[in-house]
């Protein structure tokens, strides 16, 4: 594995990861992200569906807190999970934990670090873990590491020292381990960076780890709202100056569009991709602007009456996640208003995307769905000329993409 940078302004590295995979010959261009997976499934898209979106992420994110449960199958399939859930062409990444998921706190000792399945807790010695990880032969995966010293709202430097103690061992032994075995030696281990919010621990954190071997760094415990969002921007400018230049720096639990552009001008390559599966999952789609506004407040404001904005705020206010009770952001509309029930535009206007048309197709399949007993009358009529030139109408339709015209054709087919 390779970086090279093409070009660094502001902090911001541009350039490519070079020789991944066991077969050595793929690449993957930074800043990017991952592509996050549940179970080593894209989260609401098909195989198919994934397959046909432009540019998606070379790099999958698994999550070992959905796979531990299943290490015992895999180590007897001994192909690998690549192969086993029917990627054996992507990039695999193992992370330790579910980013949408977070572990409880208060389960990590020298000698292990818990991880949760949909059975409950497993708890992870260094052996266990690289046993797992041989099991599933990952491209890359994170180093066992304690993070709970940021769970906490104030990091004592006992604790914070105790956190980057322990995932330094943790990591000589996992290395330790790989040496022994002849599957991993072409997967290459993460190392954490920890330390909580306590500089002088992170800044030793990130010295230590970059003396042993591995491939890359995660950046550990930036996410929530558990620091000040001037001590997190003032941590992550530090630790990455101590990074060598030449391998990836990965940050896990943060996805929001501005978030990763703070983190990608402070040296940071590869992110995490949930954010739209959360936002997914609360009923709304994202519909933002790619350009990056200095002042995004005063363009906003500009764009918008400034009523519709203070409406929009106490709106976002109301709306919340039922697993990570994260608000609604200013980077998506609801689809449960009323007014998008019958909104038969694409989710951006006059984007002619995959995802636009598909959320078009989508409708249009509903509209299906709910005629579906319109079918079954005619059929019972013995109209089957109405019923076939109906269908045949919509199928055409579908062919030549004038999704425009089927809206009114299914409705006033019901009516």
């Amino acid at each position: 594995m390779k970086l090279s940078l093409t070009k660094v302004v502001n902090g911001c590295r541009l350039g490519k990861i070079k020789n991944l995979g066991k077969s050595r010959d793929c690449t993957m261009d930074i800043p990017g992200c991952l592509l996050y997976t549940k179970t080593g499934s894209a989260p609401h898209l098909t195989h198919h569906t994934l397959h046909n979106i432009h540019r998606v992420p070379a790099m999958a994110q698994l999550t070992l807190s959905s796979l531990a449960e299943h290490h015992e199958v895999l180590a007897e399939y001994k192909e690998g999970v690549g192969k086993f859930i029917g990627m054996s062409e992507s990039l695999l990444y193992c992370s330790l934990h579910d980013p949408v998921n977070p572990c409880p706190a208060g389960y990590v000792t020298n000698k292990s670090v818990s991880v949760w399945g949909l059975g409950g807790r497993v708890e992870m010695t260094a052996s266990k873990f690289m046993a797992i990880q041989q099991a599933l032969q990952p491209d890359w995966f994170q180093c066992l590491s304690d993070g709970e010293a940021s769970c906490a709202e104030v990091t004592s430097i006992k604790r914070a020292r105790k956190s980057v103690d322990r995932s330094l061992l943790f990591l000589d032994n996992c290395l330790r381990l790989q040496e022994k075995s002849e599957v991993l030696q072409k997967s290459v281990i993460i190392g954490v960076i920890e330390g909580g919010d306590v500089m002088e621990e992170r800044l030793r954190s990130a010295r230590e780890t970059a003396k042993r071997p591995v491939g890359g760094f995660l950046l550990d415990g930036f996410q929530g709202n558990l620091m000040t969002l001037e001590t997190g921007l003032h941590l992550l400018s530090s630790v990455t100056a101590e990074l060598p230049e030449d391998k990836p720096r990965l940050i896990c639990g943060v996805s929001r569009p501005d978030e990763v552009l703070e983190c990608i001008e402070r040296g940071v390559d590869l992110f995490e991709s949930f954010f739209p599966y959360q936002v997914t999952e609360r009923g709304c789609a994202l519909t933002f602007r790619f350009d990056y506004e200095l002042n995004p407040e005063e363009t906003l404001l500009q764009q918008n009456d400034t009523q519709e904005e203070v409406k929009y705020q106490d709106q976002t206010e109301k709306i919340k996640t039922t697993d990570c009770t994260q608000e609604m952001t200013s980077f998506e509309i609801n689809l449960k208003e009323k007014k998008y029930q019958e909104d038969f535009d694409p989710l951006v206007r006059g984007c002619s995307c995959y995802c636009c048309k598909n959320h078009t197709r989508a409708y249009i399949h509903h509209l299906l769905v709910t005629n579906e007993l319109l079918a079954s009358v005619l059929l019972m009529m013995h109209n089957f000329e109405h019923y076939f030139g109906f269908f045949h109408s919509i199928r055409e339709a579908l062919k030549s993409d004038k999704l425009a015209q089927l809206k009114e054709l299914i409705l006033r087919q019901a009516s």
